[in-house]
């Protein structure tokens, strides 16, 4: 028995906020019925071919998924659509634009009288509330915009040079939040039957992990500096160069251990008291002096033994791994995280989400070919093989 076997969601997404979400609804074990447009589908279908023909990010967010192909704008594909969720669906996913729900009658608005029990959930870069639509409703909104928008681009990257993150941290955001309060959701309708309908916003999710930052710079302070890979705030804490090429990432959180660094790691006990550094406002203010005296402590060392020093001094740190690096890493193969997935081009390794259970494991499900699972879904809402036929000869599916 998984968590939420027996619960049904239909989705309408594309990309990733929505995908993502609805994947782990799937991990717990969901059935996922994702809507593509015929001949063309989740348009993350086409973003690159790195996994033997595969789009990464599809592979990723689409395991464990069935798919249905509907051209939802064809009137008989709408109807089909409508009758999929009110016969069928405990949960509606979409990230369509903001209003295509409704166009399309599958709004909360729409569903509750058939369906008061329906758990709807909408996700947009602004938000989607008709009575609160606020000045942005309408514009588009891509991972990098509300990476923008948000102000985290302002604080990541070089002092010289803002960046983005190397991940679509904003739809991840988005669809853990949406992820998180379909949870709460069912959890609710299990005391009082109710469905309810949430709207999630990527700029506002973006706006809850940007909570620290917006604190940092309260009533008008200056924001935390970029600093590149380093930490903003503390110091030493990033990475730094060794003799043979390598970067390793340490961090100091307190005076103990900036006691034990200069005495175990740096061999310079005396470094503890030089008043320049003591106290961390103080190194982050003296920040390239002490840089300079690391990196020349570093120089005549390999990787290897700096993180052998930081390890007996009980300092944190971290190799500064590389996608092989992780493929390899040695401690998510001793916990046996890693699985195998079928997909339209055959296994591909996955990783298990994150968590473990006593009693079994996460459902790990075939990544959908495009319209594999049409017919068969057509047929469980009463569509004859002559139906299907006609739907297809009318291009609805």
């Amino acid at each position: 028995m998984r968590p939420l076997q027996g619960i049904t969601v239909v989705t309408l997404e594309h990309a990733i906020a929505a995908p993502f979400c609805t994947r782990q609804l799937a991990d717990l074990g969901a059935r996922v019925i994702k809507i593509e447009r015929p001949g063309v589908g989740d348009f993350a279908r086409g973003y690159d071919q790195r996994v033997k023909g595969l789009a990464s990010h599809f592979v990723w967010t689409n395991r464990s998924k069935e798919s249905l192909s509907l051209d939802v704008k064809h009137p008989k594909a709408a109807e089909l659509l409508r009758q999929l969720i009110v016969e069928k669906a405990d949960v509606v996913v979409q990230n369509l634009a903001p209003g295509a729900a409704a166009r399309l009658g599958v709004s909360f608005d729409a569903l509750r009288e058939r369906r008061p029990d329906l758990i709807v959930c909408d996700i947009s870069g602004y938000g989607d509330d008709p009575a609160n639509p606020g000045p942005y409703r309408d514009k588009k909104a891509y991972d990098l915009l509300i990476q923008s928008e948000s102000g985290f681009v302002s604080i990541t990257g070089t002092p010289d040079e803002p960046c983005k993150a190397g991940l679509s941290i904003a739809d991840i955001a988005a669809g853990m939040y949406a992820y998180t309060n379909i949870l709460a959701a069912l959890l609710q309708r299990a005391i009082d039957g109710k469905g309810r309908r949430i709207d999630i916003s990527m700029l506002e999710a973006m706006g809850e992990w940007m909570g620290y930052a917006m604190y940092y710079a309260f009533d008008g302070a200056p924001p935390p500096p970029r600093a590149g890979a380093a930490h903003a705030t503390i110091y030493p804490y990033g990475p730094f160069p060794t003799g043979d090429g390598r970067t390793v990432m340490l961090g100091l959180q307190n005076e103990r251990e900036w006691q034990q660094f200069c005495a175990k790691v740096l061999r310079q006990p005396e470094l503890a008291n030089d008043a320049r550094f003591t106290g961390n406002a103080k190194r982050v203010t003296h920040r390239d002096a002490l840089r300079a005296l690391i990196v020349e402590a570093f120089a005549p060392l390999s990787a290897e033994q700096v993180l052998e020093r930081i390890d007996d001094a009980q300092i944190a740190n971290a190799q500064v791994n590389d996608m092989a690096g992780l493929w390899a890493h040695a401690q998510l193969k001793a916990r046996e995280r890693w699985r195998e997935v079928d997909s339209p081009v055959g296994p591909v390794p996955a990783l298990l989400p994150p968590g473990s259970w006593d009693d079994g494991e996460p459902v790990l499900d075939p990544v959908p070919a495009l319209g594999q699972h049409t017919d068969r879904i057509l047929a469980e809402l009463g569509v004859d093989a002559a139906g299907v036929a006609a739907l297809r000869a009318a291009e609805a599916i």
